[in-house]
């Protein structure tokens, strides 16, 4: 009597793991084609924001500020204040020519 064989053989094995290892093979290279494509297609989208930006910016760019000039002092009045304090006894002599040094440096 002829023994029959369970399952496939060694060749059937063989035919079997490579029909697997193929269309994994295939799903893997679509999946990162599917992967590069949006990866791509976000970047294109990031660089089409960055640069409406950038024109954007260039278009309203702000004036720079102007820097407000100080008022001009009157050295004769402030002189004349220094003296009257110096005179009512609220500022000493050194203090009198201390501010009187600062003022006219």
């Amino acid at each position: 009597m002829m023994r029959r064989r369970r399952g496939p053989g060694l060749v059937g094995m063989a035919v079997g793991t490579a029909v697997i290892a193929g269309t994994a093979g295939a799903v893997h290279h679509r999946q990162e084609q599917k992967y590069a494509n949006q990866a791509a297609d976000a970047q294109a989208e990031q660089q089409a924001v960055y640069d409406q930006g950038v024109a954007a910016g260039q278009a309203a760019a702000p004036a720079a500020p102007v820097a407000a000039a100080a008022p001009p002092v009157d050295l004769t009045a402030e002189l004349q204040k220094l003296g009257s304090l110096k005179a009512s006894g609220v500022l000493t002599d050194e203090e009198f020519a201390a501010a009187k040094a600062k003022l006219l440096a």
